[in-house]
């Protein structure tokens, strides 16, 4: 679900962390960021803190309370996301913007198209978008097909319980993106953990940037296998294309990109979907319609869990005003998709409900502008395939225990469960 979404959320501006640089402040030392600026990331079960509601009622940009100075504004009305994501030369989303302060290093840029500004990342993506059409894409319905089926048949051979998570909805993916890319899925333990681990603030910073760190480090040695003896798969194809245009460090920034962006997103959007399903009977019976029933019912389900809750945070390249709020020169801007497709400019009814029958809008789940997740159509794809496999397979599928014990992440940009625990038969 897009290359930026495998990139850990940076707090803070170039401006800040010039001064503090010279105080010899490091983010390595926080361990755990500030309330104020956590509060975008924590919801209500599958709901937005109510403070984010207020605050895009109340004003769609609004100044965001952090420490030690930092000038930071949290956007979270629908269109005025839309303009802060479509401005491409206004501002940056560049990683020079953090090297040289907080203990960033430059050794730590985890390359891809989510850390890159144009040239750069037009020119990266250009290479990567062709592997990413409907045409090239299509190639992989039998075998997303096969990986569902697969899954379905593990689960009904269980004896009692199953997680649902570890079962089904991280599986999928995690064999999918292997299969796009041509990597072993062998280790897809060790990338699911280094995935969730980037996304996860709950440990701070620091520990964002080892897990980016540790699996770059594993691609580096796949893409030299690859370059070595290319495969059939995206990183054998961009080799065979354009293996004198891109850099070892690039197509590994980029593989990153794929593998943990379609990793984390996709799996916690069919548990996290699946649990939508079990509690609301009318979900259950869209999902097990006819293919424009599904449609609309994956559609509305992207809008209203919109798992990758804060857009990569933007850097103010010059002085402007959005919306009446005026924002400076190196002043960070936070775009929070959650709330953003929950505004009441999207659509019509009560954007805060559920509801399967909904006519598709045109929901920020997949980011907007340049950074728009590349991956959009092939997560779209999975759990088109899977969540009506998912009911016509179990029809009795319930939960195996009771909701207020389902345990949700606390603190991540990729919301999401830890289990879910549910009965087949």
């Amino acid at each position: 679900m897009g290359s930026l979404r495998s990139r850990v959320l940076a707090w803070a501006g170039r401006r800040y962390l010039a001064r503090q640089q010279k105080r010899g402040f490091n983010l390595e030392k926080m361990a755990l960021l500030p309330d104020a600026a956590l509060m975008p990331l924590r919801r209500e079960g599958l709901d937005p803190v109510p403070e984010l509601g207020r605050r895009r009622e109340e004003a769609p940009i609004s100044k965001l309370d952090l420490p030690f100075g930092m000038n930071a504004w949290l956007v979270t009305g629908y269109e005025e996301a839309k303009a802060v994501l479509g401005k491409v030369t206004e501002f940056s989303n560049d990683f020079t913007n953090l090297v040289g302060a907080a203990g960033v290093t430059e050794d730590q840029d985890p390359g891809g198209l989510g850390f890159a500004d144009p040239p750069v990342h037009t020119r990266l993506r250009k290479l990567l978008t062709p592997e990413f059409t409907m045409r090239r894409l299509s190639r992989l319905t039998p075998r997303i097909d096969e990986i569902v089926a697969e899954q379905l048949d593990a689960m009904a051979a269980a004896d009692g319980p199953v997680d649902l998570w570890e079962a089904f909805a991280l599986p999928i993916p995690s064999l999918t993106i292997c299969e796009l890319l041509g990597v072993s899925y062998a280790d897809r333990a060790d990338f699911q953990r280094l995935s969730t681990a980037r996304f996860d603030l709950f440990s701070g910073a620091g520990a964002s940037l080892g897990a980016i760190s540790e699996s770059l480090a594993y691609l580096r040695e796949i893409v030299k296998k690859q370059r070595a003896e290319p495969g059939d798969g995206l990183l054998g194809m961009l080799i065979k294309d354009h293996g004198d245009e891109i850099s070892d460090e690039e197509l590994a920034g980029l593989a990153d990109g794929v593998l943990t962006g379609g990793l984390e997103t996709t799996a916690s959007m069919l548990a996290l979907g699946a649990l939508v399903v079990l509690r609301d009977p009318a979900a259950f019976e869209a999902v097990r319609g006819d293919e424009e029933s599904v449609h609309k019912f994956v559609e509305e389900l992207l809008r209203y869990l919109t798992v990758v809750q804060m857009a990569f945070p933007r850097f103010a390249k010059q002085d402007m005003e959005i919306a009446g709020a005026h924002i400076g020169e190196g002043d960070i801007v936070l775009v929070s998709l959650s709330v953003a497709d929950r505004d009441r400019s999207l659509g019509s009814g009560d954007l805060d409900r559920f509801d399967p029958a909904r006519e598709p809008t045109s929901h920020l789940a997949f980011g907007y502008g340049i950074h728009r997740c590349i991956g959009a159509e092939l997560a779209r794809m999975e759990l088109r395939a899977a969540y009506p496999a998912l009911v016509r397979r179990f029809p009795d599928l319930r939960l195996a225990v009771a909701p207020q014990d389902l345990e949700f992440r606390k603190v991540s940009i990729v919301y999401g469960l830890d289990s879910l625990p549910v009965l087949v038969r």
